[in-house]
């Protein structure tokens, strides 16, 4: 890729997709980033059918075209990412750890439901990640982000990554965001608020 200068700071937005489901998410367990599971045939369908809607409604050479697809090295979110680049003709996948989701420890394949009120608290799972470690870690994978807004990316993450951006950017509401699903971040505050505490 040849050097671009960073947009503008009104142009800060990436949209979001959620990774198809795997066979823990069928069955209303936690599976977090510390457990690297693959797609379920189900979620290989989710992806597909989400790569041809992109490719649907933004085409190749349209301004709003995905350039590139950025992931985390999860299994679920890289086989969703090349499902979505092989439906919009061979996209660029860029693979940054840092957007994986968050490590649950002992919480991973119990159920949501179990687990709820304990999440919601924001009690740390045992072996697991601290929430506002996760929430730094998000953060800073949003700054290594922005320079490659620019080419119009499609972040491929999990439902806690979603959150953490919903969070991070004052736009709640994501935690419903369900597999293959996909949404808009504006970046602008968030990214905005770092360049002001370098800079003070």
């Amino acid at each position: 890729m040849s050097h671009h200068p960073p947009p503008p700071l009104g142009h800060l937005a990436v949209r979001f997709a959620r990774h198809g489901a795997t066979a823990a998410n069928l069955a209303g367990l936690r599976c977090g980033g510390d457990l690297d599971l693959p797609l379920s045939e189900v979620g290989r369908e989710q992806a597909r059918q989400l790569g041809q809607r992109l490719a649907h409604e933004a085409p190749r050479h349209s301004a709003n075209a995905v350039g590139l697809i950025v992931t985390s090295d999860l299994q679920r979110t890289r086989e969703t990412a090349a499902l979505i680049a092989d439906a919009l003709g061979g996209v660029p996948v860029v693979v940054l750890p840092a957007w994986g989701e968050r490590r649950l420890g002992d919480w991973n394949l119990r159920t949501v439901f179990e687990t709820q009120t304990a999440m919601l608290a924001g009690e740390t799972p045992p072996g697991g990640e601290p929430d506002d470690d996760f929430i730094q870690r998000i953060s800073g994978a949003a700054q290594d982000l922005a320079s490659l807004l620019v080419w119009r990316p499609l972040l491929v993450g999990s439902r806690g990554v979603a959150r953490a951006l919903g969070q991070l950017c004052h736009q709640p509401g994501r935690l419903a965001l369900g597999n293959g699903a996909l949404c808009t971040f504006d970046l602008t505050a968030l990214l905005r608020r770092e360049t002001e505490w370098e800079t003070s």
